[in-house]
């Protein structure tokens, strides 16, 4: 019998060695179960147990494993940790941090994971950490009490300044906040020791939970129909160096953050999160990306979208999936004689493109950099003596976060941030998840961020007010460049959702947002929390300024949107049934996305995510699954515990 498989085996390899080579690649791998394209993303094909691919078919080959629609590791290495839990959450964004939380505030035996090496995302290893949060929900007090809480957490911590800070050292961010995007403006680490501080006051509600930074998703198992992740497979990387910073050029680390092997650098954990035996568990993707989703072949938009396809008045004239909104890698200026130091560092690198390239897209839009409503102030993360940051000017020792629209972001879409379907596939990445991103448009928006600081110290640094950039492993950003740890990701896939509120593939659009637009739909019945912010988009673009599929006139101020309202059918994707979005991965439209992106927005849908996860597992929920919310009339049982945890549900 083993001879006779052996000869199988090989007849089929004769024919696949003659197909393409993602073919084989994908039949090597075990991955060719039955997909269906659907928009820009795979879909995988309906009816318990999925199908085989038609190129197997035509072939008459047999099928050689039970398959069900969904990728598999390929090797499974030997799992050193195994962790139980009944919620997992993959990606310890801000989003992910208030999912966790929540969870644990439920009750539920909670586990998450994050690639970077600090929890928190937006305010710490994406280096923008000042609060961006709606002027009219600070008015009408709509905040809900674990952002409050959080917040007052920020204030708390105590930050270690620079040696030359003329201020001292350490003080609490309460003592050095001061700037104007927002009320609250703090060093990043000051964002990541908060968010462990907030996991660590609600896990004695659930004291078997855990969480970790500098652990990759790698990928997870589904049940027999493909229906139900049964496991979450993910590699904690643990520094040989007591010393280790990171880089600060994720470009040049993507492959070693997410390598299973050892290397001169890390050793390796792998671990398994499974659910306690006899009990299911509840997925939480709150990535920034949309890293399980785009490993698992979950339905998704990627990119802007164009009338024809949703319906916005504001929409794109075409769909572009390598349209995405920039990215940036904020880095540190800080008042400071450094005798010419971190300049000289920043001249002696050669970036791709001539400098010439990136500085024509510098520009200060008309802002002063020092005094009064600077760029300086605008979110400075240190102020020595709290200077109003709306009229008086800088002194010795203040730092500032950099993260402008003409400056930083990069938006350039060639090629573009995240790898789409066809590229993971022909990569692999369905068999051994990368990270999904490109890593050339990663050292683009790196050394366009370090061109920009180059030219900052250039053009507005003088006798008066000298400017040092921050790098070192002693600088804000926790970083040998400077940058910070991964880059500020405004936007990332977006699931598409099942049929609900007259649409087959739900979306949250345009038209919901906007006082002055028709179609607004009430979400009230199924609402599951509330937002608020402008419409933010940072656009994108060609390096040959070629038509990029922009959304130019959808960017909107405060007063025009509505409070968002979120309903839960946003969080829930098509084809996996014990999955939620607890970050930027829900199920609205590009343009939508740009008001839903906020720190605060963030912290809403993961809250969302937390608590619904938490109540599915809890002994008495009426149902197991998300999706079985609704129609078993149990969402008002659910809104009562979004209710009693603190989540507003109307205005």
């Amino acid at each position: 019998m083993k001879g006779d498989r052996r000869q199988t085996q090989r007849r089929i390899w004769r024919r696949w060695r003659h197909l393409p080579g993602l073919a084989a690649l994908m039949f090597g791998a075990g991955a060719i179960a039955g997909l269906t394209a659907s928009r820009w993303s795979p879909t995988p094909a309906p009816g318990a147990g999925g199908d085989i691919t038609p190129a197997l078919r035509l072939q008459g080959l047999p099928q050689p494993i039970v398959f069900n629609g969904r990728p598999r590791i390929d090797p499974m290495p030997q799992f050193k940790e195994v962790w139980e839990c009944q919620v997992v959450v993959v990606g310890g964004s801000l989003g992910g941090v208030a999912a966790a939380g929540h969870a644990m505030a439920s009750g539920a035996t909670t586990c998450l994971i994050e690639v970077a090496p600090w929890l928190g995302g937006q305010i710490s290893s994406q280096g923008v950490s000042a609060l961006d949060e709606s002027l009219r929900m600070r008015q009408a007090n709509n905040l809900s009490p674990s952002w409050q809480r959080f917040r007052q957490i920020i204030k708390q911590q105590v930050v270690n300044l620079p040696a030359w800070s003329p201020g001292g050292s350490p003080r609490s961010v309460a003592d050095i906040n001061s700037c104007w995007v927002g009320t609250l403006c703090f060093p990043p680490q000051a964002g990541a020791k908060a968010a462990e501080q907030f996991l660590a006051d609600t896990n004695p509600g659930a004291p078997a939970s855990r969480w970790a930074a500098m652990t990759a998703f790698k990928g997870a198992e589904f049940d027999a129909t493909g229906r139900r992740i049964t496991a979450v497979y993910g590699v904690r990387r643990i520094p040989k160096d007591p010393s280790y910073r990171p880089m600060g050029r994720l470009s040049a680390e993507l492959a070693n953050w997410y390598s299973w092997s050892p290397t001169a650098e890390f050793d390796r954990v792998p671990v398994k999160l499974q659910p306690p035996p006899g009990q299911s568990m509840i997925v939480i993707d709150a990535t920034d990306t949309g890293e399980l989703v785009a490993w698992a072949k979950v339905p998704y938009r990627v990119g802007s979208e164009s009338k024809a396809t949703t319906g916005e008045p504001n929409a794109a004239a075409f769909d572009n999936p390598d349209c995405t909104q920039a990215f940036t890698y904020p880095f540190a200026l800080g008042i400071h004689n450094d005798g010419g130091d971190s300049l000289a560092a920043l001249a002696r690198l050669q970036p791709t493109y001539g400098i010439h390239e990136h500085q024509a897209s510098f520009n200060l839009e008309g802002f002063p950099f020092f005094t009064g409503k600077s760029v300086f102030h605008y979110r400075r993360i240190v102020s020595q003596n709290r200077g109003n940051p709306y009229v008086g000017s800088p002194v010795a020792g203040d730092i500032s976060m950099i993260n402008w629209n003409q400056g930083n972001d990069w938006n350039w879409m060639d090629p573009p941030l995240l790898l789409k379907a066809a590229e993971l596939e022909a990569a692999g990445q369905h068999q051994n998840w990368m990270g999904g991103l490109s890593s050339s448009a990663l050292k683009f928006g790196e050394e366009n961020a370090l061109m920009f600081a180059r030219w900052l110290l250039e053009t507005q640094s003088g006798p008066s007010y000298p400017l040092a950039y921050l790098y070192g492993a002693d600088g804000p950003m926790g970083t040998l460049s400077g940058l910070s740890m991964v880059p500020y990701f405004r936007e990332g896939r977006r699931i598409v959702g099942r049929a609900a509120y007259g649409q087959d593939e739900f979306m949250i659009r345009e038209n919901d947002l906007r006082y002055d637009f028709p179609g607004q739909r009430d979400f009230s019945p199924t609402t599951v929390g509330l937002t608020h912010y402008a419409i933010d988009i940072h656009g994108c673009r060609y390096r040959n300024w070629l038509p990029s599929g922009e959304a130019v006139a959808a960017p909107a101020q405060e007063p025009r949107v509505k409070p968002v309202q979120l309903p839960l059918e946003s969080l829930i994707p098509q084809g996996v049934d014990n999955l939620l979005m607890g970050g930027k991965a829900l199920a609205a439209t590009h343009i939508a996305s740009a008001s839903t992106r906020i720190h605060y927005g963030e912290w809403q849908v993961g809250a969302a995510a937390g608590v619904t996860a938490g109540w599915l597992v809890s002994p008495g929920a009426p149902v197991n699954d998300p999706a079985a919310v609704i129609p078993s009339g149990s969402m008002g049982s659910l809104q009562e515990v979004m209710r009693l945890q603190g989540l507003k549900t109307h205005w």
